[in-house]
């Protein structure tokens, strides 16, 4: 049997893709503020557009609720149409970024050099990267999981001090489940992000301090945040679609506080 608790702080991680105006962001945020207490063991985070950013961190002044973006581009500056550094986001008082979800990998055909530049350009801002990783379905069917999750972390790290870890996250989200409504097994879960945790050890050996922090993600919602939580391996969520909506995305902080 595996333990059911850790005694590591979770992270509740939303990721609001293209979505919400700033007036709607407003609205969301003036409703959520006040649903989320101050003194919350969990690390909550809001991964907004970069037009919501300004308005997001003037709203969540004074409470646990850190602010993060979606992507950032690797160049400090430059010739880059539509583009938004690093150090523009760290300007805005940005802590976290998304780096590498699947969104940014299918449909801007980000590859994993380009996600390693990335993951350097947010750390040499001092920003918190959270990585995502995930096997397609066919890779899924081939059984290739370990050896994809392997590759991408390995890739993301090349180059990665050991005393940056502090500043990274990894997110197991498989690319089949990404708002498609279907979970991963949670014991499979639990066994990709232990998995995440010895590559990261095994790369770094007596280098690592602790243990990487590993979220899940892929159709999270309140009814089944409890058991992804609960598994030993997994520090926390990124959650899309159910970070939408106010009363869920706040019963899903309450009910990660519960499990601490």
């Amino acid at each position: 049997m595996h333990g059911e608790v850790v005694s590591r702080k979770k992270i509740i991680a939303g990721n609001w893709k293209m979505n919400f105006t700033s007036q709607e962001a407003e609205v969301f945020l003036k409703k959520l503020v006040p649903l989320v207490k101050a003194n919350m063991n969990s690390e909550i985070i809001l991964c907004v557009p970069f037009v919501d950013i300004e308005l997001a961190k003037r709203e969540t002044t004074g409470t646990n609720i850190k602010i993060g973006a979606q992507n950032c581009y690797f160049e400090k500056s430059g010739a880059f149409t539509g583009e938004i550094s690093a150090e523009m986001l760290r300007s805005l008082g940005v802590e976290y970024v998304i780096l590498g979800h699947s969104e940014r990998r299918t449909y801007f055909l980000e590859n994993d050099k380009i996600i390693n530049k990335k993951v350097k350009a947010a750390l040499d801002e001092n920003l918190k990267a959270i990585v995502c990783v995930g096997e397609t379905a066919q890779q899924k069917e081939w059984l290739e999981t370990n050896e994809v999750v392997f590759s991408q972390v390995s890739a993301a790290l090349q180059g990665i001090k050991a005393e940056d870890l502090k500043n990274i996250i990894f997110a197991y989200e498989p690319m089949w489940s990404i708002g498609t409504g279907k979970t991963a097994n949670f014991e499979i879960a639990r066994r990709v992000c232990a998995y995440i945790k010895k590559i990261v050890k095994n790369l770094y050996e007596e280098q690592l301090p602790s243990d990487i922090a590993t979220l899940y993600g892929g159709s999270v919602n309140a009814k089944n945040v409890k058991q992804i939580l609960s598994k030993d391996t997994i520090d926390g969520s990124l959650i899309g679609g159910a970070s939408l909506d106010v009363e869920e995305f706040s019963e899903i902080i309450n009910i990660a506080e519960a499990i601490l």
